[in-house]
């Protein structure tokens, strides 16, 4: 069976240069170990907020590394700096546009400046890429959806709907532990996978 491949990049110009200490590679590193059941191996990068950097990163975790997911974290608001989505359009071959509205829609539950954020998410060859917010309480959220007290999910985090993303693009069967993050998928496109 294929081993999944995540890339994890965080893109900031302080936390690259050792001005401080990046905190998104570690949350989506403890999220994921949470999250997935299924074994994965990671590519972290921790590059500035260049274009060109950026560009090349994503086509090489895709093209060399054999990502089936990318995840960025930072980059994504409307300052000069934030580029981040610029560069993920750069280099895709498809958009898709639901997991930046629904990315949007989950935050906007906590903050009004939600509507700020320009993530977005494309496929290029085989691989699904996410632009994710910088903070890692953002990308819990974004991730995990907005839950009531009770922890039954009122807005549909984005990763509900990954694994059958990857499912479509011939990538790994991938299974979430559904107390994080239930993964939705049509019953005919649902396996049963001893363990």
């Amino acid at each position: 069976m294929e081993t999944l491949r995540i890339g994890l990049v965080s893109i900031s110009d302080r936390a690259s240069q050792g001005i401080y200490q990046d905190k998104g590679i570690p949350a989506l590193e403890s999220w994921l170990t949470s999250a997935l059941v299924t074994p994965f191996k990671l590519e972290t990068r921790l590059i500035p907020d260049e274009q060109r950097l950026i560009e090349h990163t994503l086509c090489e975790l895709v093209d060399e590394m054999g990502c089936h997911l990318v995840l960025t974290t930072g980059g994504t608001g409307p300052a000069r700096r934030d580029i981040t989505p610029d560069a993920t359009l750069a280099i895709a071959d498809r958009l898709m546009p639901g997991f930046g509205e629904q990315m949007r829609q989950v935050s906007l539950h906590y903050v009004p400046t939600a509507i700020l954020s320009r993530q977005v998410a494309v496929i290029r060859k085989q691989a699904l890429i996410i632009n994710l917010p910088g903070q890692p309480k953002s990308i819990k959220e974004t991730l995990e959806g907005v839950k009531d007290q009770q922890g039954n999910v009122m807005v549909h985090g984005i990763f509900a709907s990954v694994p059958y993303c990857i499912q479509l693009l011939e990538g790994p069967y991938i299974e979430t532990d559904a107390n994080v993050v239930a993964a939705f998928r049509p019953k005919d496109a649902r396996r049963e996978i001893n363990h």
